[in-house]
C-alpha cells in the first residue's frame, strides 16, 4: 500500500507540473497582459514606462525563465505576489480556501444524502411508476446548469418570498446561522448534478448486484428484502458510487468559480473569476494549482478507500 501511495503521489506531482506549464503558456498567449491593463488609464504610456513596469513585475523575462522562477518558489512555499495588490499569493489563497472547501463539502454531503436514497428506492421499485419518475428527476438534474439554477432560485426567492441570502459573508465560526443561510443555496445548486449522477449510478449498481448469485442465496435463506438491499447489496455497490464521487469532484470545483461569483462568496473560485480579467498570473496559477491538488488528493483517498470497502481489493 505504501509503495502504491508513493507512486500515486509522484504521478500527482507530474500532473500538477504539466498543468502549471500548460497554464503558463495559455495565459500568456491570451491577448492583453497585466502591464497594458495597469497602464491603460495613463493615456498612452511610453515604451520606457512599459519596460520599467514589466521589469518591476518580473514579466520582462521569457516564459521559460518565469516558469522556472515560479516553480522554484512554489517548491519552497512561495507562490509569488499579486501583480495588482502586491499581496503574497499564499495569504490570498489561505483567506479564500476555507469558503470553497465548505461549499464543496456541503454539496457532496447533500448529493450523497439525496442521491443514494433515490437510487436505492428506484432499484427497489424497478420498472414501476416510482422508478420511472425518479429516473426522470435524475435526468432533469443532469440537464440543469448549476449557474442557471442558482440565478433562478435567487430570482424566485426575491420576488415570491421577498428574501435574499444575507449580504456580507460570515464564516461558520462567526455566525453559524447566517453562514448556513448564505451557503445552503449555492451548495444545493452545486450538488444537483452530482446528486443525479449518484442516483443513476446507485440504481444501476444495485440492480446488477441484486441479480447476482450470492444475493439469491441470501434471499433463499429467508432474509428480509430491506436487509438484503441495505446490508448486502448496497455495500457491494459502494465502489462504483465512491469512484463516481471522486471523479465528479473536478466538476464541483469548476462549478464553484461561477456560483461563488453569483452568490458573492469570497472563495477560491470567485478569486479566479476576479483575477482572470486582470491577468494576475501568480494568483491564477496558484489557485488552479490548489484546485488540481485537491482533485488529485480526493482521488487518492478514493483509491485507498477501495481496500476498506472491499477487503478483496489489494493495491500492489
Amino acid at each position: 500500500m505504501g509503495i502504491y501511495i508513493f507512486r500515486r503521489l509522484l504521478y500527482g506531482f507530474l500532473v500538477l507540473f504539466l498543468m502549471v506549464v500548460f497554464l503558463f503558456v495559455v495565459m500568456r498567449a491570451v491577448p492583453g497582459d497585466a502591464v497594458s491593463l495597469q497602464l491603460e488609464d495613463s493615456g498612452g504610456a511610453s515604451e520606457e514606462q512599459i519596460a520599467e513596469l514589466e521589469a518591476e513585475l518580473g514579466l520582462d523575462q521569457n516564459v521559460a525563465v518565469q516558469l522556472l522562477d515560479w516553480v522554484t518558489g512554489a517548491v519552497q512555499g512561495d507562490l509569488g505576489t499579486s501583480l495588482w495588490t502586491n499581496q503574497p499569493v499564499i495569504e490570498m489563497i489561505a483567506d479564500r480556501l476555507p469558503v470553497t472547501l465548505q461549499l464543496t463539502l456541503m454539496s457532496v454531503v447533500l448529493a450523497i444524502l439525496i442521491g443514494v436514497p433515490i437510487g436505492v428506492v428506484a432499484a427497489a421499485k424497478h420498472n414501476t411508476i416510482i422508478d420511472h419518475v425518479l429516473r426522470v428527476i435524475a435526468v432533469s438534474g443532469l440537464s440543469i446548469p448549476n449557474f442557471w439554477l442558482g440565478m433562478s432560485i435567487l430570482t424566485i426567492t426575491a420576488i415570491v418570498f421577498n428574501w435574499i441570502p444575507p449580504i456580507g459573508y460570515q464564516s461558520f465560526m462567526e455566525n453559524p446561522f447566517v453562514n448556513l443561510q448564505q451557503m445552503i443555496i449555492p451548495a444545493f445548486c452545486l450538488a444537483v448534478t452530482l446528486c443525479a449522477s449518484i442516483a443513476r449510478m446507485t440504481r444501476s449498481a444495485l440492480l446488477e448486484v441484486l441479480h447476482s448469485d450470492f444475493i439469491r442465496a441470501i434471499r433463499a435463506k429467508g432474509a428480509k428484502e430491506r436487509l438484503v438491499i441495505l446490508k448486502h447489496a448496497l455495500r457491494n455497490s459502494l465502489i462504483s458510487i465512491v469512484t463516481l464521487i471522486g471523479l465528479q469532484v473536478g466538476i464541483l470545483l469548476g462549478g464553484t468559480v461561477v456560483l461563488e461569483w453569483i452568490f458573492s462568496l469570497p472563495g477560491l473560485g470567485s478569486l479566479i473569476f476576479e483575477t482572470v480579467s486582470m491577468r494576475d498570473y501568480p494568483v491564477i496559477q496558484a489557485a488552479v494549482l490548489v484546485f488540481g491538488a485537491m482533485f488529485l488528493l480526493v482521488n487518492l483517498v478514493v483509491d485507498v478507500m477501495y481496500g476498506w470497502i472491499d477487503p478483496r481489493i489489494r493495491h500492489d
